[in-house]
């Protein structure tokens, strides 16, 4: 791309921000480049470098903060502009429903298959199992993220959820459940019956494969801990 930064607002104003390039609107979040390199042929490197706008949306502030000509400041920027369309995506879109496992995954896969870490969302449901609120509770892996029982728990009932679901992915691609989700698993499902809130599903999302709980007949069968299921298959 050979515009610069005025170019791009220019065209911005004429035809829309829809109608300009990814490296145009990078440009435009950056607003100036370095010394021997214009925002212009800057914006254009980062994209090339990273595999396009998806790559560098899943690019850490810190990595990016190490390339010439960005710094900390500019690469919170970039990393900011990304996170605020992905909050515009997650929050003010319609939240479709379709009370199965398979209707979980659609609407997680666009949220959540593409990321380089774990996120867990919750779905608060009514009394006709419809979405009524959607919330990230947490994010970094389900240990390191530390991520509790109470924390899912708690958006649900502040929604006055009738129910709910949970759903997190897999970065590695696999969505076989591991021991932890299986445990994290039990512990919510056994919290949420005390409170009257009972969890219904937990999907784990991995690239375009995704893997039920409910599914897999382990929520129905909660009465029998899983721990001593797995230790009786091996």
């Amino acid at each position: 791309m050979q515009a610069n930064v005025m170019g791009a607002r220019e065209r911005a104003r004429e035809v829309g921000l829809r109608d300009l390039s990814d490296g145009e609107v990078l440009a435009l979040v950056l607003g100036t480049g370095v010394v021997g390199e214009p925002v212009s042929v800057l914006a254009s490197a980062l994209l090339d470098e990273n595999g396009g706008a998806n790559g560098l949306a899943r690019t850490g502030v810190g990595t990016l903060a190490e390339r010439r000509g960005l710094g900390a400041a500019r690469a919170l920027r970039v990393a900011a502009a990304f996170e605020l369309g992905r909050r515009a995506t997650q929050t003010d879109a319609p939240l479709p429903w379709t009370p199965d496992s398979r209707g979980v995954f659609v609407w997680a896969r666009a949220r959540l298959r593409d990321l380089e870490h774990e996120e867990l969302w919750v779905l608060a449901l009514d009394g006709q199992h419809r979405v009524r609120a959607a919330r990230r509770v947490a994010a970094g892996g389900l240990h390191g993220m530390h991520v509790g029982v109470r924390d899912p728990l708690r958006f649900a009932l502040r929604e006055g959820a009738s129910a709910f679901v949970v759903v997190h992915n897999h970065p590695s691609g696999d969505p076989t459940p591991s021991l932890e989700d299986l445990r994290f698993t039990e512990q919510l499902a056994i919290a949420g019956d005390a409170v009257g809130t009972p969890l219904l599903d937990h999907v784990i999302v991995a690239g375009d494969r995704y893997r039920s709980l409910l599914d897999d007949g382990v929520l129905p069968n909660l009465a029998f801990p899983l721990t001593m299921k797995l230790s009786e298959t091996g």
